[in-house]
Parts: C-alpha cells; structure tokens; sequence
C-alpha cells in the first residue's frame, strides 16, 4: 500500500492529458460516441478485455485477477451538459454549446488511470473488477439500463465505488459520509385547465392562474405541514407558464418542478400527496388538471462498512484533517441505482476555492491535480477490498 503514492504521482501528465482531451469533445446524454471510443481506443491499449455499446455508449473494462475473490466494480459517469463554456481555457470545449460543467470528464480521466494502475498492482489483488463507464447520468439515466443489461452479473459484483468532483468542499479533502449522502428526485408537469375570458368579467371564468397560483402554495404544506420534519423533503416550483395579454384570463396554466428527499418511504409517497392536493385545489376551484409525474432517481445511499474503508484509505492519502463528512446533498445521482443492488461508496473530492464556480455553470473550472487524490483513493480502496489474503 505505502508503494502507491509514488506510482499515482508518476502518472500525473497522463492523467492531466486525459482529462483534457476528453474536456475537449464533450456530449450530452445518450450521444457519447467519440467519448465512447476514446475511452475503449485507451483501454485496449492498456490491454483490457473491453464490453461497449451497452446502454448505447456505456463502456465496461475487465481486471480479471485469475484468483477466488470478490468483485468490485468503480464508475465514471461519461455525459456532458448543454452549457456554452466560457472558461477560456486552451483546452475548451470544440462541440459548440456542450461542455463539461460537472466535473465528469475528471471522473473519467481518473478511471482511466486507475484501470492502469490496478492493473499493474494485480499481483497484490484477488477477485475481478469491473471499470464502468456510465452514459447520461444528467439524466434520463445510464445506470438503471446498463444494469438492465447486466453490468453487475458474471461475476456479480461485491462492492462498488464512484466519486465525484466537489466545489462545496474545500480543495484538497476527501468527503465520506455513511448513509444518505444525495436525495432522491422526481420530476412533474401539471397542466391546470379553466375557462378563459375577459380580464374585467372573471365572474365568467374559470382562472387557471388563481388556481395554479393557490397550488404552489399548497404544494409547499407538504414540507412544513405533512413531513416529519425530521426527515427533510423538498417540493419546487421551477416553471409557471400561462397567459397572452394582461387583459385575458387563458384557458390553462402550465407548471413543472421537482420532489426531492433522502427517505425512501419519504420518496414513494410524495406523488400521491401532490396529486391530492392538486386535484382537491382544483375541485374547490371547479378547474380540471392533468399531471404526468416522472419518477427519477432513488436516494445514493452509501454502506457503512464500505465508507469505513473508503475512509481509511482517505486518510492515508490526505491526512486525517482533510477527511471531511459532507452535508447531504438534495441533488441527485444515478450512482443511487447501483448502490440498491450492492455495497458500496459514492465520495467526494473537494474542490472548493475563493472565486471558483460550481457545477453546472459555463465557468466551472478547478485544479487539476486534485485528480490525483481520487486515483490514489480508488486505487487504495480496492486494494483494501480486494487484496490477497495469504494463508
């Protein structure tokens, strides 16, 4: 284990050189073809047996140890965002209005690096590991049809890793948190349907804007009326579309937002409660509605045992002080569908620094050789789970 710090420090151009080129050639969900290819061309190189085109572009290398042990899977997610960079950087995206806002290009680079890596280690290990590279994590989704597929059978997979760039942190610590470290969330459009009319004479109309209007605020009861306070959720309203003229009460409104909570009770009961208040704001308004409700990703919920050890491992590469248990996050990962099926860990590499941006924002930028902190805590971690027990 002491042997990894130089051998991850020796690889930091490759893994600056990555991440760059794949910086350059971002594609949003469900198009990750040159990504696709540039990470199986890699890979192949490097000598691994490589599955691909599964879930359309999703990637999967093979360290097959030839010895009895577990399996440990680690995942990269692969997909850029719609985002106009505006970082200036030299190496900027090259795929007008794409770009790589949220740090997965990283996730990737450093995956790549720590197939590299482990494969030169492999004396050290038993079992088998699964490198997987992930489509559309921004959504709809990459895991849940790679699963579908079979990613986590022959072998089945034991335990399973995954990291993620993060600027609420500061620089230069590792965040590892046991339980729920991001929420689930579900997504809904509601269409509220009244009868239009002339702004002066509401008497005649059924005004789907009061009505809509009286829904958002209801919508929010949930929070702080019905939920255990407890167990935190989140409902918002994040688009309100209706009328023409000031003077003209429309026909219908149109409304979308999200729901969100760690909870997985919490979680499947949050679509019957907004269609209640809906429908009963509705009738008390003698509108009508029709509401499509999208149930997104589950909670990411990380094993105990597994963040211990990822913990450890942490520890050993940044010092005790610089590990960090992170506040939940009420965004949402697709790492969650992979964690329902087994143990494992999704942590944080901090990447926080004054006048940075965050995620999903057009000048997101941070300091590249935090990556080398997430190489050698994946490296170390599966040394950790898989390492040779001699008798």
């Amino acid at each position: 284990m002491q042997n990894i710090f130089p051998l991850v420090q020796r690889e930091k151009e490759r893994l600056i050189a990555l991440r760059r080129d794949l910086h350059r050639i971002p594609e949003t969900a469900f198009t990750e073809e040159k990504t696709a290819a540039y990470i199986t061309a890699y890979l192949q190189r490097e000598g691994f047996a490589v599955e691909t085109g599964i879930a359309r572009y999703g990637v999967v290398a093979h360290l097959q140890t030839g010895r009895p042990g577990p399996t440990l899977m680690i995942r990269a997610d692969m997909d850029a965002l719609p985002i106009t960079e505006e970082t200036g950087l030299p190496f900027a995206s090259t795929h007008s209005g794409r770009m790589h806002a949220c740090g997965h290009d990283a996730h990737m680079a450093m995956l790549l690096v720590t197939a590299s890596l482990l494969q030169r280690m492999q004396e050290g290990l038993r079992g088998h590991v699964k490198f997987i590279f992930q489509p559309a994590e921004e959504g709809p989704g990459g895991a849940k049809p790679m699963i579908e597929q079979g990613v986590l059978d022959n072998p089945a997979v034991d335990y399973a890793l995954g990291c993620h760039l993060w600027p609420e942190s500061p620089q230069g610590t590792i965040g590892v948190r046991s339980g729920p470290i991001m929420a689930a969330m579900d997504h809904f459009d509601l269409t509220v349907s009244g009868k239009g009319g002339h702004g002066a004479m509401p008497h005649h109309c059924v005004d789907p804007i009061d009505t809509g209007a009286q829904i958002v605020n209801a919508l929010q009861r949930i929070v702080s009326r019905h939920q255990n306070p407890l167990t935190p959720a989140v409902v918002t309203i994040g688009r309100f579309n209706a009328g023409s003229a000031p003077n003209i009460i429309p026909d219908k409104a149109r409304l979308s937002g999200t729901a969100r909570t760690f909870d997985e009770t919490t979680w499947m009961s949050l679509k019957n409660r907004i269609e209640s208040i809906v429908a009963g704001v509705c009738r008390s308004m003698g509108a009508a509605y029709a509401l499509q409700y999208t149930r997104g990703y589950p909670p990411t919920i990380n094993d105990e045992a597994v963040s211990d050890t990822v913990r450890r491992c942490a520890r050993a590469v940044v010092g005790e002080s610089r590990v960090v248990v992170p506040e939940p996050s009420m965004g949402s990962e697709d790492m969650a569908f992979f964690l329902q099926r087994t143990k494992g860990c999704f942590y944080f590499i901090g990447t926080g620094r004054e006048g940075g941006a965050p995620v999903h924002n057009p000048h997101f930028a941070f300091n590249e050789e935090v990556m080398l902190l997430g190489v050698e805590t994946h490296c170390r971690a599966a040394m950790a789970l898989l390492g040779r027990r001699e008798s």
